[in-house]
């Protein structure tokens, strides 16, 4: 994956102008744009798509300083159909307008090419395990939001806030198999390569066996017999989560016969803080044997 990741990052270099075919990318080194966009954004801090406006205006910005053409050129060149698009993206990276940095020079931020590098010291094992378990259902209140790789999505807190107390209570005496309790639920398998943006469906709630009744109210996504592979994680939420993400794609697969299925990713909350700034999670994973 950290050999992808570099090369994903010069064929940006070498698209700055154009659009990227992610899918294609991901397709050949075997793996999914979903899974791709996922750890760039885990290890780099940021989405794939802020990176690539970020090295976009970099360059852009040697242009308008130099004046290499109209303001209309630069913006065709580096991959905008209109100044109006193009002024908006080199403002939100530079925090001018392309007219006004032309005329003084600056201010100027400049985004340097990421290289992925990793080290791996063995020293600290992951507390994982493989469950192989029969089919069974995730039922609970789903939403259609928008995928988004960094940071809180502010359209599933909305979704969480919209449930009155009574939801949560319900949902928590209907779980009656692994994984226990409240989940989060993020399932994309109608598009599985599904670039940041589009829309995927969110659901909050619980995993019942294939005989538990389901209210008619509630949505259900059928899951059916696999293995999937467990990571919990402890300490401050969300950070300490999200370097568990990281972690599997940089650690764990490339030392373990497994790879991604399709699926959704869950993740149990077992343990938290009252404030919620620290949490015990499980993160599962469909996978199948890697050969």
């Amino acid at each position: 994956m950290i050999a992808a990741l570099n090369q994903l990052v010069d064929l940006v270099e070498q698209h700055l102008g154009d659009d990227l075919d992610v899918d294609a990318f991901a397709s050949s080194h075997g793996t999914t744009e979903y899974h791709l966009r996922r750890m760039f954004s885990s290890l780099a801090g940021m989405p794939l798509s802020e990176y690539v406006r970020r090295r976009r205006m970099t360059v852009a910005a040697a242009d308008v300083v130099r004046g290499g053409g109209d303001l209309l050129d630069i913006a065709v060149r580096h991959g905008y159909g209109s100044t109006e698009a193009f002024g908006r993206a080199f403002r939100a990276v530079h925090g001018a307008a392309p007219g006004d940095v032309r005329r003084t020079g600056g201010p100027l931020r400049t985004q340097p090419q990421l290289r992925f590098r990793l080290t791996v010291e063995g020293s600290t094992p992951m507390d994982t395990r493989i469950a192989d378990r029969p089919a069974f259902r995730l039922i609970g209140h789903a939403a259609r939001v928008p995928l988004i790789y960094e940071g809180v999505n502010p359209h599933i807190q909305r979704h969480i806030a919209s449930l009155p107390p009574q939801a949560h209570t319900r949902l928590k005496s209907l779980s009656d198999t692994d994984p226990a309790g409240l989940l989060q639920v993020t399932d994309d398998l109608a598009a599985q390569d599904a670039p940041e943006g589009t829309e995927l469906t969110y659901l909050h709630g619980v995993a019942v066996t294939t005989e538990t009744p389901v209210p008619e109210d509630l949505d259900t996504i059928e899951l059916p017999p696999g293995s999937w592979a467990v990571f919990r994680s402890s300490g401050p939420f969300p950070e300490a989560l999200q370097t568990m993400w990281a972690a599997t794609a940089t650690d764990w697969f490339p030392s373990n016969p497994w790879r991604l299925r399709p699926g959704p990713s869950i993740v149990a909350t077992l343990d938290r803080s009252p404030d919620f700034t620290t949490a015990t999670c499980e993160l599962w994973l469909p996978v199948e044997p890697a050969t």
